[in-house]
């Protein structure tokens, strides 16, 4: 039995953009679900499990009927799905009176249930959110129904607020494969067994590294899985070291070649690190204009001799004010204090 695993779609979702417009980024998160679906006839799976958070919000019926159709495309592939956090089944939702295909199973219930397909002996558990926090450990003490040779658990959540996850319950559960969502970075809880698949796109500056979905097969009780990068962009922080003989014009070029390094159809936070001339100020709302740059902080310090300014400034405001931070270390919040602490009082006596 193949199956794809993909979650935290977050449709509906405005992601931040950089100098890309935010609708254009909005209509790369349907755009990749798009390619995601499609790759399940391509690929021949046998199911589509969604974890949770299809949609960012409550979706509108015109919204459903878009996915609807793109699943009833499918010619092989069985959907089942399951409401998270964001797309909860509360008591308006569209959730509750949507016609799907006849390939689409949701498991919208409040408690664990299952649905049965008996050609590829499988069964697949779930629940959903029918509120947008659950503080309870609705997994522990879950178990696999026994119904199928292969039996799946759709499951979303894993933080205190929604649906604290035991690692060791999960594992005495009997599920095959447990296929997870809400943590939007891909990585395994238990090996092979109980895999966040990730967010499909990044949909904020947080969601740093790769996205996609995981790819399975499972065999003899088995799971063998590959986790498939997919989405078309990354969100990237980049450190650009900064020294005392870079100006403005130096620091551009530094940040156009690691953009041009680390791929230009990502969106990038810059950070500047290192010390630069004291005379030296980054115009850094002219440095986001160098590419696709939601931000650029300078957390540089000056390059300032204390010694010799404490030396010349004797009995002054200045060297004490330096001496209250005697014993900082370089690089800490209180060194970059010291240093435009410093700055602010030399400025004042020009």
């Amino acid at each position: 039995m193949k199956f794809i695993h993909i979650a935290d779609v977050h449709l509906g979702a405005e992601p931040e953009a950089g100098h890309l417009k935010r609708e254009d980024r909005a209509r790369e998160l349907w755009d990749t679900f798009e390619e995601a679906v499609g790759l399940c006839d391509r690929e021949s799976v046998d199911l589509l499990l969604i974890a949770g958070d299809l949609f960012h919000r409550q979706p509108l019926v015109r919204e459903l009927k878009e996915v609807n159709y793109l699943f009833s495309r499918l010619s092989h592939t069985r959907v089942v799905l399951i409401a998270g956090n964001h797309d909860y089944i509360r008591m308006d939702s569209n959730y509750r009176t949507f016609q799907w295909a006849d390939n689409v199973y949701p498991l919208f219930g409040k408690e664990m249930e299952y649905v049965e397909f008996p050609d590829i002996q499988t069964s697949v558990c779930g629940l959903s959110y029918h509120a947008r926090e659950i503080r309870k450990p609705l997994y522990d003490g879950v178990r696999a129904p026994g119904v199928q040779p292969c039996e799946i658990l759709l499951a979303h959540g894993g933080d205190d607020r929604h649906i604290p996850i035991d690692r060791d319950q999960l594992a005495q559960s009997g599920f095959d494969y447990i296929a997870l969502g809400h943590i939007h970075k891909p990585q395994a809880l238990i090996r092979n067994r109980a895999v966040y698949a990730g967010a499909l796109e990044p949909v904020d500056r947080n969601d740093t590294g790769a996205h996609g979905y995981v790819y399975g097969e499972i065999k003899n009780g088995e799971a063998h899985i590959r986790w498939i990068p997919f989405a078309g962009r990354e969100y990237v922080h980049l450190e650009i070291p900064v020294e005392k003989t870079d100006t403005g014009g130096s620091i551009g070029k530094k940040i156009e070649k690691s953009i041009n390094e680390s791929g230009n159809e990502n969106i990038y936070k810059i950070l500047l690190k290192g010390r630069r001339d004291a005379d030296i100020e980054f115009d850094t709302g002219r440095l986001a204009g160098l590419g696709n740059i939601m931000e650029v902080l300078d957390e540089t310090a000056p390059d300032l001799d204390l010694e010799r300014i404490c030396e010349e400034n004797r009995g002054t405001l200045i060297r004490n004010y330096i001496e209250r931070f005697a014993g900082c270390e370089e690089g800490s919040e209180e060194y970059q204090a010291l240093c435009e602490g410093v700055e602010a009082l030399l400025a004042s006596r020009r």
